[in-house]
């Protein structure tokens, strides 16, 4: 069973690795350049806006249905229509909640037809996540890895054919990309709709209000809990738009240096998708987590670090291999950000721990916290700096999360400090920094040497431990591998 975990882990990994980073820097990337930074920052503020609200189309019903699918596969036809029809009137909700708040920001009749689209996706898209938690619960993991990929890989088919193809002559336009993300989106919702309906059939949709009202309220704390995270990470660029004199503008030098950090945090929460159903049954279990807790650290936090100082010391480099335009004014915001990804990691795997204990409660009250730090520090700031001061905000957030959620970590496990930890994470440290600041990127080639040495460094420094991670995978439940 473990083999059968691994192998299908990899897979998953590997559709990632294959089709997302060309969607992302492929064609999103593209799109920037060829819209400009102006309309892009529209797009973008609107993007993060749509998304803030996203889990009011949720409320946890994507893990409520992968648990009790995995443990009941003849109730999947009954939850299937009642929770469809449940969709329908959170999505009514979804959209009361996000046009009234943008009514009161004030966005014009044009961008509030973007946001419509943009809303729309976001349901189509919770439509989508929906169903492969029904290919999750019903072991269907090849079919999940697919679907989960299937709208990128449209994106790159029919965006690609309209950049680079001579399709037409008009420039392309900022709301071709977005209508073309809703024509991905519904293609990938229907074909998702047509294998789950082969395997367990069609459904009769029915609303119950007592089933819905039981799922809310059990999932309350966690919907509070990704709500508030939500809002400090995503609020920044919503705020730039909104209260910088150049907002527009200050927004696409955002989505630049925000981009890269999007993705790699993607494959960030693989990670965490793999420590929640161990963290949660060792506890269960009352089994000692700190080695599976150190093991996971020192990888991702290790590899945060690593990513962090050679992207801030070659950072011209790297955004001018995925850039046309702007560089220049997206360097320090995009410095910055790479350096809150360290704090970003950090959340993954502490958070993880505490979501995995039950500690909602805590988790909340931090969130609401790095919501106070980013607001406060967000109106400060990017009347001043812009994208700049966005990227400080999201910085001193997530750093402020990440620490309080490490404090607490340590006082409820009874953790010791380790000098020795202290002083791999120093040394390792000290030779990421020497390496990036006298070696700079002048090509790829040599781009990918330094981050091949600064992987190997951590090797070298015990931040990686290969008997460490088998020794981890061996522990991971019968039950457990089953249902990922």
């Amino acid at each position: 069973m473990q083999k059968k975990f691994i192998s299908n882990l990899a897979l998953m990994v590997l559709l990632n690795l294959l089709v997302k980073p060309l969607a992302i820097f492929g064609i999103d990337a593209t799109v920037q350049n060829r819209v400009g930074a102006e309309a892009y920052g529209i797009y973008f503020s609107l993007l993060n806006f749509s998304v803030l609200f996203n889990i009011l189309l949720d409320f946890g019903i994507n893990n409520f249905t992968t648990k009790n699918i995995a443990q009941s596969p003849s109730v999947a036809t009954k939850y299937l229509g009642r929770v469809l029809t449940f969709r329908f009137v959170l999505f009514f909700f979804y959209a009361i909640v996000s046009y009234s708040i943008a009514f009161a920001l004030g966005w014009n009749s044009y961008e509030l037809y973007l946001l419509s689209f943009l809303v729309l996706n976001q349901f189509i898209i919770t439509l989508i996540a929906y169903i492969r938690s029904y290919f999750g619960g019903l072991l269907l993991f090849k079919t999940d890895a697919f679907i989960g990929v299937l709208d990128r890989l449209l994106l790159i088919l029919l965006c690609g054919a309209v950049l680079f193809l001579p399709v037409t002559d008009v420039p392309f336009k900022i709301e071709w990309f977005i209508w073309i993300q809703t024509i991905c989106y519904a293609l990938a919702f229907i074909i998702a709709l047509i294998l789950l309906f082969a395997k367990i059939g069609v459904p009769k949709l029915k609303y119950r209000p007592v089933f819905s009202y039981a799922i809310i309220r059990k999932s309350f704390p966690y919907a509070l809990l990704i709500l508030l995270m939500m809002i400090y990470t995503r609020v920044d660029s919503v705020m730039i738009e909104r209260i910088h004199q150049e907002g527009k503008l200050q927004a696409g030098y955002y989505a630049q240096g925000f981009r890269l950090l999007s993705a790699l945090f993607m494959f960030a929460m693989l990670f965490s998708n793999l420590l929640f159903p161990l963290f949660s049954k060792m506890f269960a279990k009352r089994q000692d987590v700190i080695p599976l807790l150190s093991t996971s650290a020192k990888l991702l936090v290790g590899t945060s670090i690593m990513i962090a100082l050679v992207c801030f010391f070659n950072s011209e480099f790297i955004l001018g291999l995925i850039y046309e335009a702007d560089v220049v004014h997206s360097n320090t915001s995009f410095q910055l950000l790479m350096f809150s990804f360290i704090g970003m990691c950090s959340t993954v795997i502490f958070g993880t721990l505490l979501t995995a204990k039950g500690a909602l409660r805590f988790l909340n009250i931090v969130s609401a916290i790095g919501i106070v730090v980013n607001i406060i520090i967000n109106f400060y700031l990017i009347p001043l700096y812009g994208a700049t001061g966005a990227a400080v905000a999201t910085l001193m957030t997530q750093s402020t999360v990440s620490l309080i959620q490490f404090v607490y970590c340590m006082r409820i496990l009874k953790l010791d400090f380790s000098f020795i930890v202290v002083g791999q994470f120093l040394l390792f440290i000290s030779v990421i920094f020497g390496l990036s600041y006298f070696v700079r990127a002048e090509s790829i080639t040599v781009l990918a040497a330094i981050l091949m040495i600064s992987f190997l460094s951590m090797f070298l420094f015990k931040l990686i431990d290969l008997k460490a991670l088998s020794a981890t995978l061996k522990k991971a439940p019968k039950e457990e591998i089953e249902t990922q």
